[in-house]
């Protein structure tokens, strides 16, 4: 079977919990971002794939869409892409056993979009799930500290579960760390673990940063995915399925 990383990559993934991987996509990134285009102008229909809108900080009053989860059973392209060989082969060579996909998503940071405040992906409850995930970022457009991409704080996913369930890491929590800004070309990609401290800051420039966030667990800890979209659609719908009368907040 073909291996995609050397001992010497898989070591830093190991030691820092990140893997930057320049030009994965560099050949299908035109393809890649004509699905996502796709993706992006579909309709809010609700039981369906998860459409999420926030406030834009640049024009009072109007909303911008914010990310869109559980497409792959609605995009063929991207399913293929998402659950395909070759990216299966990568995950698991990083996990040392076959890998499955949890949940995926686009961030598309659109001009005025909000950033992260730091946090470790474990955080939000997935341990319910399986004990370990590895999300794997791809780039659609350009991400630069300008306009917010992937900062990430190498080293610490060895100390496990850092902060609190459900709430952002503190100011103590991070008094230690250094986040390194990862600016990426379109194509290019970054591999992290659940528990590697990460945050991400606004887009306050005039053009989208979107991203490709794909998430995966060991297979052997089972296939959780419709699982969590059923309980993520209860706790936390999209904005189409939502009840005037109730409030919705994101916490991790």
């Amino acid at each position: 079977m073909l291996k995609f990383f050397s001992q010497a990559e898989l070591e830093t993934f190991k030691q820092q919990g990140f893997l930057v991987v320049r030009d994965m996509y560099g050949g299908k990134i035109e393809q890649i971002k004509a699905w996502v285009d796709e993706v992006q102008s579909l309709p809010e229909i609700p039981g369906k794939y998860m459409m999420y809108f926030e406030d834009s900080l640049l024009e009072s009053g109007k909303r911008v869409l914010s990310r869109i989860e559980n497409f792959c059973p609605y995009h063929q392209g991207f399913d293929e892409l998402i659950n395909g060989e070759e990216m299966l082969q990568r995950v698991s060579e990083l996990f040392g056993e076959p890998a499955v996909l949890f949940k995926e998503k686009i961030n598309f940071k659109m001009p005025g979009g909000n950033g992260f405040t730091p946090h470790q992906d474990a955080q939000a409850g997935w341990n319910d799930y399986a004990s370990l995930f590895i999300t794997v970022l791809i780039s659609i457009d350009e991400s630069t500290v300008e306009n917010g991409c992937l900062e990430l704080a190498g080293g610490h996913h060895q100390r496990g579960l850092i902060g609190e369930l459900w709430k952002p890491l503190t100011e103590e929590n991070i008094q230690d760390m250094e986040f390194i800004p990862i600016p990426a070309k379109p194509g290019d990609a970054v591999f992290f673990d659940s528990y590697a401290p990460h945050r991400s800051r606004p887009n306050l420039t005039t053009d989208a940063r979107r991203v490709l966030y794909l998430t995966y667990n060991r297979a052997s800890e089972g296939d959780h995915r419709l699982q969590y979209y059923a309980d993520k659609r209860k706790s936390y719908p999209p904005d189409i399925e939502r009840s005037p009368d109730q409030k919705y907040v994101f916490k991790v």
